[in-house]
């Protein structure tokens, strides 16, 4: 591709040098170019791509796309000046690769609590029908089966367009994606063309970069603001913002509730730690999934099944022989009869809800036990909420380390506990290690007693002191359960 095909569309405030040459990439990572490269100067969060611009003529560059012309130009490279690179960098990133999201169909999930669960399992269902398709989520990103590995929930629009290229270039017919609302924030999505859209649920998460829930909201409504008229969006009427989500799309709107009066509706007939009976508008279907939570996230799979053309009878019939998603609400029984619970919960009612979830299905019949943490370098503000949260509706409480990053792990474990009072502290005590914390609520548990196990879920590290350290709760709970 020739510098002037890839800018043809989007006209720049300013060009200095040749657009007649040939490139062979495009980068915003200086270190990454080559002789042929398209350098991307942009503001980021921490740093300023403006001040690489000498480093990505050195590595090769022979384009710098920036929004202020440097002084001092280089011979034989091309400047292009755009007034803002951030809004620029997508669409010239999906032009590079061949607009892929116009290859496939690409369906974006967004939300606090969910993402993964809806994105993961419609992506394994379509292939379980024999199709080729495509994910990009928290856990792994994977094309037609062969996986590759994840850094962030939705990456930069250059390593995102350079996947989904890949997805379409294999053939893909669907791509399943987790949209943040730092990817909307960032336009990171900017230039992707989506055929479908998901709102999951909206609570406090993400402070520590949105500020306000206001201005978090926001950002995941600006996602189903940028819909196509002929893309579907399928909203959680359940929470108070599924309709804000969707009030200015221009997409067809679908609604889906577990209290009904919307298109996609459902009720628990019956439930175990196995699964769950529902009805699921009008017809019965048993599926490996345990929780009022995960009804909604069926509910959003079966909706988008639907709206993506699939059979009601067939959707069902996939649903019911899909297993819940690594890190979510996965359950292990010990030789002695206690059950573990290990689930990604992390935020205030993503931890409310699974210990709902767990005593209704205890029915007072065991204790409930609770191992969690918070994170550092993060939204310091959910720490006490979520300590209040784990003590209100369990037995005990086990709190400690999460990924304290650069904190002190006892200084976060300090700002849970300042969240309860003299009845949350006396059922309440800490333990600093995860492992050891892990293993006291196993040896402590009794026959018929519940452990849930929150906060990394599907991840296998620690980050401590910032060295990121191999650390699996599942090999944990395994171990002290004496489980192969």
């Amino acid at each position: 591709m020739t510098l002037s095909e890839l800018i043809q569309h989007y006209k720049p405030a300013q060009v200095v040098g040749s657009t007649d040459i040939e490139i062979c990439g495009i980068e915003l990572d200086s270190r990454k170019c080559c002789r042929g490269s398209v350098f991307v100067a942009m503001q980021g969060t921490q740093t300023d791509g403006h001040e690489y611009i000498d480093k990505a003529i050195g590595m090769g560059a022979a384009c710098i796309v920036c929004e202020s012309m440097p002084e001092n130009k280089v011979p034989d490279v091309t400047y292009v000046v755009y007034k803002n690179t951030t809004d620029i960098v997508g669409p010239l990133a999906t032009t590079f690769y061949g607009e892929p999201s116009k290859r496939m169909k690409l369906i974006g999930i967004t939300g606090t609590n969910g993402k993964t669960t809806i994105a993961t399992t419609l992506y394994n269902i379509v292939r379980r029908m024999g199709i080729k398709a495509g994910l990009c989520s928290t856990v792994c990103n994977y094309i037609d089966g062969e996986a590759y590995p994840t850094e962030c929930t939705t990456p930069d629009p250059i390593t995102l367009n350079r996947l989904l290229g890949s997805m379409a270039d294999h053939g893909c017919e669907y791509a399943f994606m987790e949209v943040s609302s730092h990817a909307v924030d960032q336009k990171r999505i900017a230039g992707l063309t989506f055929a479908g859209a998901v709102f999951t649920n909206l609570t406090r998460d993400h402070l520590d970069y949105h500020k306000t829930f206001d201005n978090y909201r926001d950002a995941k409504k600006g996602f189903f603001d940028m819909l196509p008229k002929d893309a579907f969006a399928i909203t959680n009427t359940d929470d108070k913002n599924g309709l804000i989500m969707t009030q200015n799309t221009k997409a067809t709107v679908r609604t889906y509730s577990i209290r009904g009066g919307a298109d996609f509706h459902a009720k628990i007939l019956e439930e175990s730690f196995e699964g769950m009976n529902l009805d699921i508008n009008g017809l019965e279907v048993f599926v490996q999934f345990v929780g009022r939570f995960n009804v909604q996230n069926i509910l959003a799979i079966y909706g988008t099944l639907r709206m993506m053309g699939f059979d009601a009878q067939e959707s069902l019939i996939q649903l019911s022989a899909m297993k819940p998603v690594n890190g979510r609400f996965e359950t292990f029984r010990s030789h002695e009869g206690v059950t573990a619970v290990i689930d990604y919960a992390h935020t205030p009612d993503a931890l409310k809800n699974v210990l709902a979830t767990i005593n209704e299905v205890l029915a007072g019949k065991g204790q409930c036990w609770t191992v969690c943490g918070a994170g550092g370098n993060r939204d310091k503000g959910k720490r006490p909420l979520m300590a209040q949260e784990a003590a209100n509706q369990s037995d005990r409480v086990i709190i400690t380390s999460d990924n304290p990053r650069d904190e002190e792990p006892q200084d976060i474990i300090n700002d849970m506990l300042a969240g309860l009072d003299k009845e949350g502290l006396k059922k309440t005590i800490s333990i600093v290690d995860r492992r050891e914390a892990i293993r006291t609520a196993c040896m402590m548990a009794k026959k018929g007693d519940v452990i849930l196990v929150a906060g990394k879920g599907h991840e296998d590290y620690q980050i401590i002191k910032g060295v990121k350290h191999h650390f699996d709760d599942h090999e944990v709970v395994r171990e002290a359960f004496g489980l192969d």
